[in-house]
């Protein structure tokens, strides 16, 4: 967020928390993109605050939080004593959630594999209105296609990444005996080293697909502990999932940190995950 969007931001996240009896006379932001993650203080919650645009996003994030914790998943938990619910406040949508500790050790593949197993257990014993991650390839189509929403790309790379995106497409589409609920971006960032393990945050990516996906996100050693997996499905995903993150790094409205190296990196991701799948010429 802008710089006057996040002091708006903090003050709306710890005036939430006063409202509803908790202690925050201090916020530290821990994350600043297009919603920002603060930990209160003394109360010790963390709040997640998104502008307008991504309200549905938090509320559907909270359904996926209280719905995956009744199954003993391994993801974050919304804050305890508090209605499960998104608050509004100066037009910003604020949840409330149980504040973990980090501990400082990485975690080894073997058990960023297991949570992620488990993770895809418990996904397996809910029912949730997910999309399909084919609706984001489209979305990402689109934006790749429009000129006014991703004004900066280069047409070359434009040409490129809707090469891309409509080439993978067909990777992950057709398959539906073996798809599920997914995590959608359970991305190393999007893992927390806790005293209780490991635990997956930022659900509202939650969709539907196969699970390579998932493991396209995850670094190479984890997948060579989830043997079940198509390997060679997870490299195309890989790539897929390269392209649209570098997709929403050239919107025009784009708030991710170091976007500028991200959009040249991006692109540079994409051709090596391309190559070693052996899809160079996509």
């Amino acid at each position: 967020m802008e710089a006057s969007e996040t002091c708006r931001a903090v003050e709306a996240g710890k005036a939430t928390a006063s409202a509803l009896g908790l202690q925050a006379d201090d916020a530290v932001v821990i994350n600043n993109s297009d919603r920002i993650v603060l930990r209160l203080l003394p109360c010790d919650v963390l709040a997640r605050v998104a502008p307008p645009a991504h309200r549905a996003d938090s509320q559907f994030e909270v359904v996926v939080a209280r719905e995956l914790a009744e199954v003993g998943a391994p993801v974050a938990e919304l804050a305890p004593r508090l209605q499960a619910r998104v608050h509004m406040r100066d037009d910003f949508a604020i949840s409330l959630w149980t504040y973990y500790e980090p501990v400082g050790s990485e975690i080894a593949p073997a058990y960023y594999a297991d949570a992620l197993k488990r993770h895809h257990a418990a996904l397996r014993k809910v029912e949730l209105d997910a999309p399909h991650v084919t609706e984001r390839i489209a979305v990402a189509l689109r934006e790749v296609g429009d000129r006014e929403v991703t004004p900066a790309l280069p047409g070359r790379d434009r040409e490129f990444l809707g090469n891309t995106l409509s080439s993978l497409h067909a990777a992950i589409s057709g398959g539906e005996a073996g798809e599920q609920l997914l995590h959608g971006e359970p991305h190393p960032g999007n893992l927390l080293n806790t005293r209780r393990g490991p635990l997956f945050v930022d659900l509202a990516t939650c969709c539907r697909g196969p699970i390579e996906f998932d493991l396209g996100h995850a670094p190479e050693e984890v997948v060579e502990h989830y043997p079940e997996a198509d390997h060679g499905l997870v490299r195309q995903c890989r790539a897929l999932d390269w392209a649209l993150f570098t997709t929403w790094r050239w919107r025009r409205d784009d708030q991710f940190p170091d976007r500028s190296h991200w959009r040249v990196e991006g692109l540079n991701r994409v051709r090596a995950a391309l190559d070693h799948c052996g899809l160079g010429g996509a």
